[in-house]
């Protein structure tokens, strides 16, 4: 099958299926890595307020840009509202901290980057309580929320905003109001969200997967606070058996599985041939059988990584997403 390259949004912009993750990147680290991923051919490069490092993503990008407007253009960048930002007044105030620490004059996709929020405390994006649980805001009022990230298109400084780490509930709420341009949320062949990806399906929101590579960095520090066993994707038996079959990573094989499922997705990597390879997914395709062996991996919320849980105390937030029956 033909896997388009990008993901047609409003107005005729398009984002690239393949992005550049940069969670956990340390900032003189992350900046050789942008240049890396530019030179691969990366223009999708996805941050957040939360990760602390926008100004090192910034510095990068501009400098490949040097000035030039149709440069520029040829990026699309994402960034995202922190928890602490979820309240209406504060939105415009942290969306241009991002804004200026990533020195751009526009953004093209801004994300609410969860339902539930963080008190607001200044110069604290991860705000504890003094027993290290988080100091959580439970008065979240998630529609106001949206609609103060929506107005930020008005201006001109943002092209389209979007959700993530919502669940299905939440998403057809939010897009009663208006249609997010994106759903960004944890995708990969253990946790494949079917029910939350038909319901974007059918509001004609596109999908773009993270930690689709399962985000070892992430599972080895669960694991040593949890002592939860979390699988090693890139080591699951059918992964490599097709990686063999193929001549591919096991990590082309993840992100080539969730393209041929009509998933974006935005591996991180530090390393530079991986970043290479990681974009180089268009000249092989797995058959019908494949595919399904692949969608057969799948253990729901059981194979979820990221469910927050090292946020002490968020599970109490009324919008909270992964809440259990």
């Amino acid at each position: 099958m033909v896997v388009p390259k990008f993901i047609e949004l409003e107005g005729g912009d398009r984002m690239p299926i393949i992005g550049f993750g940069t969670w956990q990147a340390p900032a003189d680290i992350l900046v050789k890595s942008v240049e890396t991923a530019l030179e691969a051919g990366y223009r999708h490069f996805d941050s957040a307020r939360a990760y602390e490092n926008e100004a090192a993503l910034g510095k990068a990008l501009n400098k490949w840009i040097g000035g030039d407007v149709n440069k520029r253009k040829e990026l699309f960048v994402v960034t995202k509202l922190p928890p602490g930002g979820n309240r209406p007044d504060l939105v415009e105030q942290y969306f241009e901290n991002s804004r200026q620490d990533l020195g751009l004059d526009y953004i093209d996709l801004y994300l609410l980057h969860t339902p539930f929020g963080f008190q607001h405390v200044p110069g604290d994006l991860h705000p504890k309580n003094p027993d290290g649980s988080m100091m959580v805001d439970h008065t979240t009022d998630l529609i106001a929320v949206w609609k103060a990230v929506l107005k930020l298109k008005e201006s001109g400084r943002v092209r389209h905003v979007g959700v993530s780490n919502v669940n299905e509930e939440q998403l057809i709420r939010l897009a009663a109001v208006e249609k997010p341009a994106c759903l960004q949320v944890e995708v990969h062949v253990l946790c494949q969200q079917k029910s939350l990806i038909a319901a974007a399906n059918r509001l004609g929101i596109p999908v773009v997967a993270y930690s689709p590579l399962g985000s070892r960095a992430l599972t080895n520090m669960l694991a040593a606070k949890t002592g939860r066993d979390y699988p090693h994707l890139l080591e699951l038996p059918l992964v490599l058996e097709l990686a063999k079959k193929y001549s591919r990573t096991p990590a082309q094989i993840l992100l080539r599985f969730l393209l041929q499922h009509g998933v974006g997705a935005i591996p991180k990597s530090t390393d530079p041939t991986r970043i290479k390879q990681n974009i180089s997914l268009w000249d092989f395709e797995l058959n019908d059988k494949e595919m399904q062996d692949l969608h057969n991996l799948d253990r729901g919320e059981e194979g979820r990584i990221c469910d927050f849980g090292f946020f002490i105390g968020v599970q109490t937030h009324p919008e909270f997403p992964f809440k259990k029956n």
